[in-house]
Parts: C-alpha cells; sequence; structure tokens
C-alpha cells in the first residue's frame, strides 16, 4: 500500500526501518528500470525509538513475551498497569536518574514517563528528584494509566458497535482501492502489461 499510496514519508519504529529500506530499494529498482514514478519514502523515527521490557530493559517490549508483567497494553486494566509497573525491574539505587548505560530500569520508567507525558527526560527527572524509585514507579503507572484513558474508551465504544467498524472497514477499502488502482494502472502500462 506504502507505493501504491505514493508516500513520501512514513512514520515508523526503530524496528520496522529495515522494511522501509526494502521498501526504498523496490522503488528505487523500478525507477531506474521504468523511469522516475515511484517517491522513495524516508522513514520518520518517534524520538522514543524503543519501549523496554518492564521485565528486562536490556530488551524491546514485546506483545508476545512469556513473561505478562513485561508488557503493558492499552487493553490493561488500571490495576493491571499498576501491578506491572510495581514488578518493573530497576537497581538497588533507590533515586531516580536517566543513566541508560548503567541504570537500564530506572532509565526505561524515565523514557516510559517523559514519552506518555510529552516532557523531554530532563523535567522528568528534575520532576522526580528526591523520589525513591518505588514512589517513582506509580508516577510512572500513573502516567501511563492517564495517557490510556481516552484511547481504552475509545475502543469500549467502538467495540460496543460492531456496525460502525464495518463500515469503517468497507469505507476504508473502498477508499484504498480507490486511490491505489490508477497507480496501479499506470504500473501496469509501464510495465508492458496493458
Amino acid at each position: 500500500m506504502l507505493e501504491s499510496a505514493r508516500s513520501t514519508h512514513v512514520p515508523v519504529g526503530e524496528d520496522q526501518v529495515q522494511h522501509m529500506e526494502l521498501v526504498q530499494d523496490l522503488a528505487r529498482g523500478f525507477n531506474k528500470k521504468y523511469g522516475e514514478f515511484f517517491p522513495v519514502p524516508k522513514s520518520i523515527l518517534t524520538s522514543m525509538k524503543k519501549v523496554k521490557s518492564l521485565r528486562d530493559p536490556s530488551v524491546k517490549m514485546s506483545k508476545s513475551d512469556p513473561d505478562k508483567l513485561a508488557t503493558v497494553r492499552i487493553t490493561d486494566s488500571q490495576e493491571e498497569i499498576v501491578q506491572k509497573f510495581r514488578k518493573a525491574v530497576t537497581d538497588f539505587t533507590s533515586e531516580v536518574t536517566y543513566d541508560p548505560d548503567s541504570r537500564w530500569g530506572v532509565s526505561n520508567l524515565v523514557a516510559i514517563h517523559a514519552a506518555v507525558t510529552g516532557l523531554s527526560v530532563e523535567e522528568v527527572i528534575r520532576c522526580s528528584a528526591g523520589m525513591d524509585t518505588a514512589h517513582y514507579k506509580l508516577v510512572v503507572a500513573d502516567a501511563v494509566i492517564e495517557k490510556f484513558a481516552p484511547i481504552k474508551s475509545e475502543i469500549e465504544k467502538l467495540k460496543m458497535d460492531k456496525g460502525h467498524l464495518e463500515k469503517v472497514l468497507r469505507v476504508g477499502s473502498a477508499k484504498a482501492k480507490e486511490l491505489a488502482y490508477p497507480v496501479c494502472q499506470e504500473v501496469k502500462q509501464l510495465v508492458g502489461f496493458l
């Protein structure tokens, strides 16, 4: 769909960059053979490239992690989110600092806190001065709960109206086909299928 929409910039996570590189290579190869047709899309990375696991901050958070305490889901209850952050791995230093090279756990919490509040890491550290990590975990949990609340509310509302969801899917599918059809026709013409 990327190329049929002729996208020029695509927001991706750090783990999707390799997929974007493949799309870029395909666009360049097509353009070299058939003339400049597809834009070569650029990746737009978010400021927080990877969210790390709450139980093992050396790896990224993953919905397939067998440890259910490692991953926070938008659909988690407030109690589940608090429990997961309470159990988040930190170290024996109780001060809240940001040093991702040596304090993976607490630095992960600071990065998550910054991401969900829109504050910089420096502002988060300043706001948490004097706080121990046990209390800080609850502050981060509350910030995540607050960030997720409107999203969870919208999910629940949408789940109640299956007819609306089906309509959105039909309309979206029709719109995608409408946008892609002329591009596909041009590609077929360029490569000699028409």
